[in-house]
């Protein structure tokens, strides 16, 4: 009787989650320093071309993170006068906060993120 093996899987390249690491610590920094998180988008645009695919799905996760974080701050500052934009604002930080978190832990286990596509998390 043969044994069946899992198929062997190449490690990553040295570095190759560095630059989504440094990102993901952009992003972290911009909920004090908002600029960073532009750097950090002009960053994950400039990589995710040269990327591997692993390394692209963090670039493509850390875009729409962006766009659509700036989406939900938007509505947010809209609905300001009613109230409702301060829980809103709330809600979109833990978002934020969750994803790129997610995103990171991901990263120091040199994991692409399985769904970079999604508005949640």
């Amino acid at each position: 009787m043969s044994e069946t093996r899992p198929p062997v899987t190449q490690p990553a390249p040295a570095g190759e989650f560095d630059a989504p690491k440094l990102v993901y610590i952009l992003y972290f920094v911009s909920l004090a320093v908002g600029i960073t998180a532009i750097a950090g988008l002009i960053v994950a645009y400039l990589k995710r071309g040269e990327a591997s695919k692993d390394a692209a799905s963090h670039y493509t996760f850390q875009i729409r993170t962006f766009w659509i974080g700036l989406l939900f701050a938007f509505v947010s500052a809209l609905t300001m006068p009613i109230g409702v934009g301060f829980i809103l604002g709330f809600l979109t930080v833990i978002w934020f906060l969750i994803r790129a978190i997610k995103g990171f832990m991901l990263t120091l286990d040199n994991k692409p993120v399985p769904d970079p596509e999604t508005w949640l998390w």
